[in-house]
């Protein structure tokens, strides 16, 4: 595989000249070609960047039209990617590292990938653009199927697989196959066949890939799939699970952005930042090509999600839709605190087999303590004065971090006397996100776990499935921070969301911190919370669920009823809260008329 990098060697502020402009077709990178374009793009790439003046920022246009990237000729790169499967190497596409000022414009130029690739990795770039560039794969890991019969008496489902899936049957066991890889779906799911949104009061479903029969080319009959609600005509994403690669990879970037990108499909989430300063976003999409697409999925898990990031984070004039997991996730990550060694010194350890092998934090940085049972925070804040990579060997896997702080820790900050995570606040950001519409979805909408200034306003929120919107926490299972201080929900529009049940669903706003004892918890975990001026429009009760808050506003908001489906949540109350204190709900409107709502 080609091991040559696009590294830049610019100077890090933008020289007052005009940018210069580089057309890749000058070079030979020429679109439509039907071949591999893989080894010829990162070869020209690696020869412009090294001999381009550093006092002159640098545009780099593609022409418009196809290229295809394959894994011969790509490159090969150990990234450990936040929230994704720490299998490496991975199979890069295009690889930009280390470079300033520069702008990659794709002119509305669609970059297909076969096989298993992460499609771009943006690595250690200041003051970077990538804009215009559509990304897709030519063969999608999901297996997409359509319901022809469906024999509730006997368990017998009959299915036919969409054109582009290419499949082989092995002791009657179904596998989806692609170009170097082969998996049986384990789970799906189903979609309305004409409107394209996830079938009512169905959530994760079984799939039938054991005991299956071919038919005719394409016609798999099931003999051990039963779903009465799996009416003829519906669509089935049928998923194995695996998220090896995003479609867009970020990390420690500062000054990143994402202009006019479509991710039409990715085996993990659409985009992953990490440990990047300043991030936006802007008409950034996870997104189908239009209502005439024959595909009923986008990403595999989340269409955006950011890990330990700072400075502030915009995501503007967005679309994200039919995706398997959440539009927007901004969180931190708790070490969980394994070790005292003295008054001043700790371990602390990433837990999540999805998350570790990347740095947590810096000397210098300011960091807080949390009881992981009562999700307490300590008032004692602390910086680290030193921190230490523990690995037995070199190319060993980050996990561990030997951490020295400036002053001494309260006795009790000890892991022999309770559980206890740890948060990085310097690496936590401001956010953005308006104007966005989120649509069609599996799971929830878009979650937040920052502590400093969040805006979340003039969003449409459109059969989200689950949750529209969560405010999380959680040290331990995921291990994401943290706790929202300054958070305002305004001018946001909900269209029958909590069609389906997934994990934190327990209304349209769900405020859910996971607090294994709640009831020893003397503090609150969320605070400054206000969500006003917006519309829902429900089927169902649950409007807002608040757990841990001290200080919820929810004031000026317009509630719509309608028939559209069966009630069916199990929470019956349109606001219920546990553990909420200086709350304000006034000059709210169901269906026109001023109402009070008991918790």
């Amino acid at each position: 595989m080609i091991t040559l990098l696009a590294t830049c060697f610019y100077l890090n502020s933008i020289a007052s000249q005009a940018p210069k402009i580089v057309y890749l077709s000058d070079y030979g990178v020429l679109p439509n070609t039907g071949t591999n374009s893989a080894a010829t793009i990162n070869k020209v790439l690696h020869t412009i960047l090294r001999k381009a003046n550093r006092n002159q920022s640098l545009v780099l246009k593609f022409k418009k039209g196809r290229y295809d990237f394959y894994p011969e000729g790509a490159l090969s790169r150990t990234y450990y990617i936040s929230n994704h499967d720490q299998d490496n190497p991975k199979i890069v596409g295009i690889a930009f590292e280390q470079c300033s000022n520069l702008t990659i414009d794709g002119q509305g130029s669609d970059f297909i990938y076969h096989g298993r690739m992460l499609p771009i990795a943006l690595i250690e770039n200041k003051n970077l653009t990538l804009k215009n560039i559509h990304i897709d794969f030519e063969r999608p890991q999901i297996c997409q199927v359509q319901i022809l019969k469906n024999d509730t008496i006997k368990g017998t489902i009959v299915y036919k697989t969409a054109p582009w899936v290419t499949y082989t049957i092995k002791d009657s066991v179904f596998y989806n196959t692609g170009e170097g890889w082969a998996m049986r779906p384990t789970s799906g799911i189903a979609f309305e066949e004409k409107t394209k949104r996830i079938v009512y009061n169905t959530s994760d479903i079984g799939v039938g890939t054991k005991r299956v029969t071919e038919l005719s080319p394409g016609i798999i009959q099931a003999e051990q799939w039963k779903n009465p609600k799996l009416i003829p005509g519906t669509v089935v994403a049928m998923r194995a699970g695996h998220r090896p690669s995003p479609g867009v990879f970020v990390h420690k970037g500062k000054d990143i952005r994402l202009e006019h990108i479509s991710v039409h499909y990715a085996e993990g989430m659409g985009l992953l930042a990490q440990l990047t300063e300043n991030i936006s976003l802007d008409r950034f999409q996870v997104a189908l090509r239009g209502d005439q697409d024959p595909r009923y999925f986008t990403a595999q898990a989340d269409a955006t999600h950011f890990s330990g990031c700072k400075g502030v984070i915009v995501s503007k004039n967005g679309l994200y839709e039919n995706m398997m997991d959440d539009a927007i996730n901004i969180h931190g990550t708790y070490l969980n605190i394994t070790t005292r060694l003295d008054n001043k010194t700790l371990v602390g350890r990433y837990m999540h087999d999805q998350s570790y092998g990347f740095d947590w934090g810096d000397a210098g940085d300011t960091v807080q303590f949390i009881r992981s049972g009562t999700m307490e925070l300590w008032n004692q804040k602390n910086q680290i004065q030193s921190i230490q990579i523990l690995r037995n060997k070199e190319d060993d896997p980050v996990r561990e971090f030997k951490i020295t702080f400036k002053q001494a820790l309260d006795p009790e900050i000890d892991p022999a006397k309770t559980a206890i995570g740890i948060e990085n606040l310097t690496w936590t950001p401001r956010v953005v996100f308006s104007d966005n519409t989120i649509r069609h979805n599996r799971a929830r909408g878009a979650l937040f776990s920052t502590p400093r200034k969040t805006l979340v306003e003039g969003n449409l929120f459109d059969h989200t499935s689950g949750t529209a919107i969560l405010l999380c926490g959680d040290a331990n299972g995921w291990y994401e921070t943290g706790s929202c201080h300054d958070i305002v929900i305004r001018h946001n529009t909900f269209i029958n969301a909590l069609t389906n049940m997934f994990q934190f669903t327990n209304a349209i706003i769900s405020i859910y911190p996971e607090i294994p004892d709640l009831k020893n918890q003397q503090k609150y975990f969320h605070s400054g919370i206000v969500i006003e001026d917006n519309l829902f429009e429900t089927f169902d009760k649950p409007i807002l669920y608040a757990k841990s808050v001290d200080g919820l506003v929810f004031r000026n908001n317009r509630i719509r009823t309608n028939r559209a489906y069966p009630a069916f949540h199990w929470n019956k109350k349109p606001l219920f809260f546990e553990r909420v204190v200086h709350d304000e709900i006034s000059n709210n409107t169901i269906d026109g008329k001023p109402f009070h709502l008991s918790l």
